[in-house]
């Protein structure tokens, strides 16, 4: 689990170091860095999957693609060099790295780094990560070697319904010893062997505590009456989701994710990923509520907390006030404690010379109430009613 991670000459950054909880939530206005933010851990991953990490830093791939290695030096840094540090859960270890620009080649040549056989076990490195970007998409494909070997349900969740053909019917809520040798065999370290860790996911409405049938009650209280069900065809090379709706014990026919609202086939690659991962995973989600109505928003952001009660550390990046309320609804109801959770708001701020970015963390207490309200920080509607409150013309 990712404790702090420090930042040195990149994007916008001189120097910042952010935290992480369990449960860590990146908002502010576009172009101050929350974004770039968690592009470092994708570019640290990503150059490491491509096997260069003790070489340079891979700056173009599936995770991340940047244009220039100018786009990310810190305008006015003193020293070419970019710098990276993680620590671990409990500050227990600290990794870093440092990357020199190599004019000559125009790459970023690594300089510090630790071993590779220091951080292959790490959250961030191994299949026990997920990333899922703003743009999901609405059809699914079939990849064997992704899915079964790497554990992965693709970036924009385009093997989703291909992982839920394959692993549907796994026990959530026990690390079963097929489940737990299956997790070893392709490098997921898993935290837990007890019994019942994940009961916090178990979703009272589903029909069993297998996968499908638990993201099924998920999907079907985050939009309200929608079911779902998994059909596979091998000879066209692809898996795909049906949805069907539930009004007063009415079920309608089944329809294909293309022909449903976007919400829902959007939604449905973070539930999977956020039931089907075992504790110790990292998972990053650019906004969650993409596309979906403010009560499924806040629902999201409880399944959110749930995970991050569980062993999971959930990183997501939101404009929405939902899946914030969402969260503090689940402290003050105790599914997560407040120390579990962390505020980073990113904003501009101005000096003499230069405008610069800094964090502010505001503190959520165990009623649910944050302790400040940095201009900006979700207080749009506010805003909107002090206006809609005057009479009209003035």
């Amino acid at each position: 689990m990712i404790h702090s991670l420090l930042l040195r000459n990149f994007t916008v950054f001189e120097e910042q170091l952010l935290k992480f909880c369990p449960l860590t939530l990146v908002s502010g206005f576009n172009n101050t860095g929350k974004s770039s933010s968690l592009k470092s851990l994708l570019l640290l991953r990503q150059s490491y999957l491509q096997g260069v990490l003790s070489e340079r830093l891979a700056l173009n791939g599936d995770l991340v693609y940047l244009e220039t290695l100018q786009d990310i030096f810190f305008e006015g840094a003193k020293d070419k060099f970019i710098e990276f540090e993680i620590f671990n859960h409990n500050q227990e270890k600290r990794w870093q790295w440092r990357f020199a620009y190599d004019l000559e080649a125009n790459v970023l040549e690594t300089k510090i780094a630790p071993a590779i056989s220091e951080i292959d076990k790490f959250c961030l490195f191994g299949s026990s990560f997920h990333y899922l970007q703003a743009e999901r998409i609405s059809s699914f494909n079939v990849h064997d070697s992704v899915v079964r070997q790497d554990f992965q349900i693709g970036t924009k969740g385009e093997y989703t319904a291909h992982f839920l053909s394959v692993f549907g019917d796994w026990d959530i809520n026990t690390v079963s010893l097929e489940r737990k040798n299956y997790l070893q065999e392709v490098n997921i370290a898993c935290e837990y062997s007890e019994q019942s860790t994940l009961n916090k996911l178990s979703h009272p409405q589903a029909k069993s505590i297998c996968l499908k049938d638990q993201v099924g009650a998920w999907i079907s209280e985050i939009s309200s009456g929608n079911k779902i069900c998994i059909t596979s065809n091998e000879d066209i090379d692809s898996s795909s989701p049906q949805y069907s709706f539930e009004i007063k014990n009415h079920n309608s026919k089944k329809y294909h994710s293309t022909n449903v609202g976007f919400g829902i086939s959007s939604t449905l690659p973070i539930v999977v990923a956020l039931l089907a991962s075992p504790p110790g995973s990292l998972i990053i989600i650019e906004h969650p509520e993409a596309h979906l109505h403010p009560s499924g928003q806040t629902k999201i952001g409880k399944l959110i907390a749930l995970a991050a009660s569980s062993g999971i550390q959930v990183v997501i990046e939101t404009h929405s006030d939902h899946i914030l309320n969402g969260i503090r609804l689940s402290v003050h109801g105790g599914l997560i404690k407040p120390d579990d959770v962390q505020l980073n708001y990113f904003q501009r701020r101005e000096t003499k010379d230069k405008v610069v970015t800094e964090v502010i963390s505001p503190s959520i207490d165990r009623n649910g109430r944050i302790d400040r309200w940095p201009d900006g920080f979700f207080d749009e509607l506010e805003k909107n009613l002090v206006v809609l409150l005057k009479p009209a013309g003035h």
